[in-house]
């Protein structure tokens, strides 16, 4: 009677029924042979305790191959949606559309507006500066007339002295201590743009000269002043006093 082959144990380690070869031991990476039917069915041993430990959780080695390709693709998806690929250059936007011609008409005319304002105000500011540098010079003149006249009225109250200065000069008295005085009260007053005129011989002018006398000679050609009776005075171009003359006309 033939008995029949039976699944050998896998911790057996003598012969198997039916002439089959040993099983070796089992390890963790040798392969684990199943006889069944017959047929001899090689499939890789797992370690102990990894099956039963992984249970549902851990996926076959194909489906984790499987999701790791998918995640590549999709961060493939991603840079090409965030405007390049990882290796090509970066997406260049689209050229702009063009200006129709109607916006083209207002644009236009907005500038031509705007070029208008601009030189509108540019007049302005011309104008405006022109008005102040006139302003400047006329308050400038307006100042230096203010103390010119100032100036003029404190000289005018001053020349009825220097007329007693020059009387006493004609008679002889400025001599001494007096005279010295006379001769620094005069300098002082010159520098402050006192300037006395009216001197004998000099022709008649009657903006500056004051005719008291007329008489004819024959040794003048023109009008000219023969006696000098009260000298006058200017402070810079501006006449304080004109001179008291006595006038010859040739005959």
């Amino acid at each position: 009677m033939t008995e029949k082959p039976r699944a050998a144990d896998p911790g057996d380690t003598g012969a198997t029924p039916g002439g089959s070869a040993a099983a070796e031991p089992a390890t963790g990476d040798a392969p684990r042979v199943v006889i069944r039917n017959n047929r001899k069915l090689s499939q890789p041993a797992e370690p102990e305790g990894t099956a039963a430990d992984a249970g549902t959780d851990v996926p076959a080695e194909g489906l984790i191959e499987d999701a790791e390709i998918v995640v590549d693709e999709i961060e493939v998806e991603a840079g090409t949606v965030d405007g390049a690929t990882p290796d090509g250059p970066p997406v260049v936007d689209a050229p702009a559309e063009p200006v129709d011609a109607a916006t083209s008409s207002t644009l236009g005319a907005e500038l031509e507006a705007l070029r208008s304002d601009l030189d509108e105000r540019t007049r302005d500011l011309q104008r405006v500066t022109a008005e102040y540098a006139n302003y400047r010079k006329r308050v400038e003149r307006d100042r230096a007339t203010v103390a010119e006249q100032a100036t003029g009225s404190v000289l005018a109250a001053v020349l009825p002295i220097l007329d007693d200065l020059d009387r006493a000069r004609e008679h002889g008295d400025l001599v001494g201590p007096f005279g010295s005085v006379a001769e620094q009260l005069t300098t002082a007053l010159g520098k402050f743009g006192l300037t006395p005129f009216g001197e004998q011989g000099d022709p008649f002018d009657p903006t500056r000269h004051e005719a008291v006398a007329h008489q004819t000679s024959d040794e003048v050609t023109e009008p000219t002043c023969v006696q000098i009776m009260r000298r006058g005075y200017q402070l810079g171009e501006r006449l304080l006093r004109p001179a008291l003359v006595a006038v010859a006309d040739p005959e």
